[in-house]
Parts: structure tokens; sequence; C-alpha cells
């Protein structure tokens, strides 16, 4: 893991774990020591957080966030099993080969968008998350595109979208509410590039906008209907 020459305005996501000031954000508090007390057995996985942008902060924006910073994400196959149609990391399962859960994001990453690992720099591993419907504890990968090079779909059995999502719409306020679900979770949400961003994918992004020096004033009263946000986006659940 890359721990010298890490741009200044990804310090606060590399110095902070995410949080949640909101008292919105269910995603953090899914932790491995609930998934042992709830007697689940979890499966390891990854998932790599890729932000691109330039290394040198711009002095005129809070926390020196660069105007073409952006965050790597996908969207899944309407066809997959779990999480259909989602708006998440490149990541999955651990392989027996893999060394750790870089490799793992790193992996999965190449496989699912064409990344080439080598312009990657690894800043940050962030605490495990449990993901319930799919069973998988996950570790969020935090890592800088020093050398960006072309990624897209790779199978279409595996994602329909490949997107470098601007950070700047992450943290417009008109881009972001909370989602409620039919059976009752709640949890940011963003809108961006004509997709919804919910769940796993929209907790980890929330708490690290929280720590990262960037974030905007939003409404977090703005509680909306699941359902209803993902078919303004042509989704289903």
């Amino acid at each position: 893991m890359v721990t010298e020459g890490i741009p200044a305005w990804l310090r606060g996501v590399v110095d902070r774990k995410p949080a949640d000031p909101t008292g919105v954000n269910q995603v953090l508090n899914r932790t491995s020591q609930r998934v042992v007390a709830a007697a689940v057995r979890p499966r390891p996985a990854s998932v790599l957080v890729l932000f691109g942008g330039s290394p040198e902060p711009d002095p005129a924006t809070p926390g020196g966030l660069p105007a073409d910073a952006d965050v790597l994400l996908t969207q899944r196959s309407k066809t997959l099993r779990q999480h259909r149609g989602q708006v998440a990391f490149p990541g999955g399962g651990v392989e027996p080969g893999d060394d750790g859960p870089i490799a793992t994001a790193l992996r999965e990453a190449r496989e699912e968008t064409g990344l080439e690992p080598g312009g990657v720099e690894p800043i940050a591993v962030l605490p495990k998350i449990f993901v319930p419907p799919s069973r998988f504890d996950v570790t969020p990968v935090v890592a800088y595109w020093r050398t960006p090079g072309e990624v897209g779909v790779v199978s279409e059995a595996e994602a329909t979208r490949v997107v470098r999502v601007p950070v700047a719409d992450l943290i417009d306020p008109a881009n972001r509410f909370v989602v409620r679900h039919p059976l009752g979770y709640t949890g940011p949400a963003f809108a961006v590039h004509g997709m919804l961003v919910w769940g796993f994918t929209a907790g980890v992004l929330a708490g690290l906008l929280a720590v990262s020096g960037w974030e905007r004033n939003w409404d977090y009263h703005d509680v909306r209907d699941l359902q209803a946000s993902l078919e303004a986006v042509g989704m289903t659940l």
C-alpha cells in the first residue's frame, strides 16, 4: 500500500475512517463483529474505491478538490442473481490465489472494467462491511489512479456500464437525498449520470465524503421512496 506522495486533497479519506454525522447511514454499522453476533458465516470480498484526478490540490475549493476528480463506478447487469442492475464499485469475492484484499480488488476491477492495475496506487484499506443479501463481508480498498487508462464494459453478463463519475456531481446537494426501501431500510443515495447510487455503494461514498473535506451541506431529511427513485432512472428493485 502506498503511504508517500498521496495527493493532499485525498488525505481526509486516508487519515480518517468513514463517518456518519447525519445518522442516516446504516451501512457503516454493519461491522464484522455484528456478523459474528448474528451467527452468519460471511464470505470475504473486496471492492476498489478508485479516485482519479490531478495530484495537485485546488486552493480555491474545499479540501483542495481538483475539478477533474472522479470515482470509478459500474452498473451491474440486470441478469445477475444478486444486486442486479445496481450501481457498484468494481469488486467481488476472494479467490484462493488472492494475496489479501488489495489483490482481490485489483483483480476484480481488471476483470470487470479492463483496468490496468499498474497505474493504481492503493492508499487505504477500510474496515469490513457486511452485505446481508449476498452475505459478503466486504473490504473497501481506497486507491488513487495516478496514471489513468482506458476502462469499459468487459462482459455485459457482469456489467452494463462503467463510468468515471465526477466527485463534483456526488457532492452537489441537488443530487443527494435519502431512500427508503419497502422493507424498512433507509440510507443515503446519489442521482448521477442517469443512475441511482444507493445501498452499500452509496453508504461507503457518503462515509468517505463526510471526512473528505470536500462535502457540501445537503438535505438528509429529504427521504424518498426507493422504488420510485429507481423508476425515475429506468431501474427496478
